[in-house]
């Protein structure tokens, strides 16, 4: 009897072996991931966190499994493994949380491969190890016979009790700040797996409840901001009425780039002289979402938000009759076009441009394949082929409307070299920033070619043409520290959030009236309100949830993306959001150092209130076209 009781005690010591030993592989891998994104090495907190989780999946293995254990232990922490791995990846571009939602876009990595390997740091492939060493032993005869075994059983009443207090225990980790709008904050206090769940449960409970369409109106969003509507006759109106628009999209272009120099050298000659001589919009942002350089082209030519969770051009907006630029335009005599290097589909840009109206546009398939750069030709061949089709569309008899989107200059930065046309101090070079740099160099070259093409076609003098850049290109969570000590240099202050968000916003118009600079915050939201304004086009019914930059002083802009839910800018500061308002942070947006307060509490509504009027009001809008319809529409405007 003694020896019968001895032998099973032995058989569940077996059985608890697999149980502790995974376990402690994956908490080796949390303490990978945790290093990353909160900045913690080893500490209780993650063994508070994220053990319990282990625990319980484990133990419901045991539970469940009668044969084959092994083999489920080790797809439960591949999973895992995936998702710290996501997790870490993810937020050293985008600086928040990856969800299941980010696992919709998984397959435009194959598209970034180069962008998505320069994030990769050699240590991160421990994650696998493990994984490797297991599946060696696999193929390895005298181990084949582990995974036909029949599973060795712990107690149920083992089980019992670890199941209800690991489940327990991630309970007591994810109620307390399930409240929290900071997901970097809330992912902390959960644990990153306990989160992950979260994360998908919430989701499927919470009721998206809508602004009825009925509250929704142009005087409401006005009222919102705290600002009046504009006058029935607004500075500048009409300045250009009946030129031609060109908007030049600058991928990943931030503003600290405008007269910098290096060495004596200009960055950007060509974009220096511009702001000289044109006006020039200093405090100006990006309203990018996780799309980046796609949503900056709905947010610029909708003057909506993106959706919370995923890029809008993958959204159910996509679906609906969008008020937009391209259609409000077209309304008054205009025809539209966009060009860009890439394929069309990436990043469903045949739905956007089908969505918010444009007749044609211009891809891969018309610009080729001969001197590439990142995705696609290079940006001289981009501006050079554009030029001359503009030259054609100018000779009809009607004005047009260009968009205008540059990609040379993508992430990672890694230029051919015969395309490289700066010499960098020996401290750059190597590195992502002086890499940016070279890249963002040879942009503005390519872009002085386009500036002389214009000029000499005549389109210079007979168009209203627009800059801005897309979305941030050094991110703030991709940085070393000796690059963040070469942002440092650069700046003569620390880089921060507001640096990171600040690019900039440059309007040329023929008629000269314009003045040299305006200190209004703006952002992406604005461009479409005060490009209209000068064009003399009125609105009508067309909702716009930003403001004309000309006959505007004040403004209240929410940031969807790369930083917190529930962060915004305002006239002197970002906010960006704790666990709610009263724990949040303000930067001064002259030198993004913390200061106290310089919001309030009705803003911080205020900007929440935005975003979901520009939801709610986009996904009321009626469906675009039949099956049939659709077809025939993205026949009309292919080129």
């Amino acid at each position: 009897m003694y020896k019968r009781n001895e032998g099973a005690g032995r058989l569940h010591r077996r059985a608890y072996k697999n149980l502790c030993l995974f376990s402690f592989i994956l908490l080796l891998k949390s303490v990978v991931a945790w290093s990353v994104v909160f900045h913690d090495g080893a500490n209780w907190a993650i063994i508070q966190t994220e053990l319990p989780f282990f625990i319980l999946m484990f133990s419901l293995i045991e539970w469940f499994a009668a044969k084959r254990k092994v083999l489920y232990y080790m797809l439960v922490n591949f999973c895992m493994t995936l998702i710290y791995f996501a997790v870490i990846m993810y937020y050293k571009y985008y600086g928040v949380i990856a969800t299941y939602h980010s696992l919709k876009q998984a397959k435009k990595v194959t598209h970034v491969g180069e962008s998505a390997l320069s994030l990769l740091t050699p240590y991160y492939l421990f994650l696998f190890i493990d994984i490797v060493l297991f599946l060696v032993l696999i193929i390895q005869p005298k181990y084949g016979s582990i995974w036909k075994k029949p599973a060795l059983r712990m107690s149920h009443k083992v089980l019992t009790c670890t199941i209800s207090a690991s489940f327990a225990l991630c309970l007591f980790k994810i109620w307390p700040v399930h409240a929290s709008m900071n997901e970097i904050n809330k992912a902390k206090s959960m644990g990153i797996l306990n989160y992950e769940v979260y994360k998908v449960v919430a989701d499927r409970l919470e009721k998206e409840v809508l602004i009825a369409p009925g509250d929704i109106s142009q005087e409401a969003i006005n009222e919102t901001k705290g600002n009046s509507p504009l006058k029935d006759a607004p500075k500048f109106h009409g300045i250009n009425k009946g030129m031609n628009l060109i908007l030049v999209q600058m991928e990943s272009f931030q503003n600290f780039l405008i007269e910098l120099k290096m060495d004596g050298q200009e960055i950007t000659p060509n974009l220096n002289q511009l702001i000289k001589n044109n006006t020039y919009f200093p405090h100006f942002y990006s309203n990018a979402g996780q799309g980046t350089t796609s949503d900056a082209e709905f947010v610029v030519n909708t003057s909506f938000y993106v959706p919370k969770n995923e890029p809008a051009t993958s959204s159910k907006y996509m679906d609906k009759q969008l008020p937009s630029l391209p259609h409000l335009l077209k309304e008054n005599g205009y025809f539209t076009a966009t060009f860009h290097t890439n394929s069309v589909d990436f990043w469903n840009r045949n739905k956007l441009y089908r969505a918010i109206g444009f007749e044609r546009y211009y891809d891969r398939a018309f610009f080729g394949e001969d001197d590439p750069i990142a995705f696609g030709a290079s940006d001289e061949v981009l501006y050079s082929k554009t030029s001359s089709e503009m030259s054609i569309l100018d000779e009809r008899n009607q004005p047009f409307y260009a968009m205008v989107i540059s990609m040379s200059a993508h992430h990672p930065y890694h230029l051919p070299e015969e395309k490289v046309k700066i010499e960098l101090p020996d401290r750059f070079k190597d590195t992502l920033i002086g890499d940016y740099i070279q890249a963002q160099n040879y942009a503005d070259v390519a872009l002085g070619q386009f500036l002389d093409e214009m000029i000499e076609s005549g389109l210079w003098d007979n168009s209203l043409v627009v800059f801005y850049g897309d979305h941030q290109g050094i991110p703030m969570t991709g940085l070393t520290g000796e690059e963040k000590e070469l942002m440092n240099s650069l700046l003569d202050h620390d880089y921060g959030y507001t640096d990171m968000m600040n690019i900039p916003f440059i309007v040329h118009s023929p008629s000269g009236q314009l003045p040299p600079v305006i200190n209004t915050t703006g952002g992406q939201i604005d461009i479409l309100p005060t490009v209209a304004n000068l064009l003399g086009t009125p609105l009508g019914h067309q909702l716009v949830l930003g403001e004309d930059l000309f006959n505007q002083e004040s403004n209240l802009i929410p940031l969807r993306h790369f930083l917190p839910e529930g962060s915004f800018i305002n006239d002197k500061i970002l906010y960006m959001t704790g666990n709610n308002y009263a724990d949040g942070v303000h930067y001064e947006l002259s030198n993004n150092s913390s200061v106290e307060g310089g919001s309030t509490p009705s803003q911080f509504s205020a900007a929440q209130y935005l975003l979901d009027i520009s939801n709610s009001y986009l996904l009321q809008l009626p469906d675009i076209y039949s099956n049939r319809e659709n077809e025939s529409q993205h026949e009309m405007i292919e080129d």
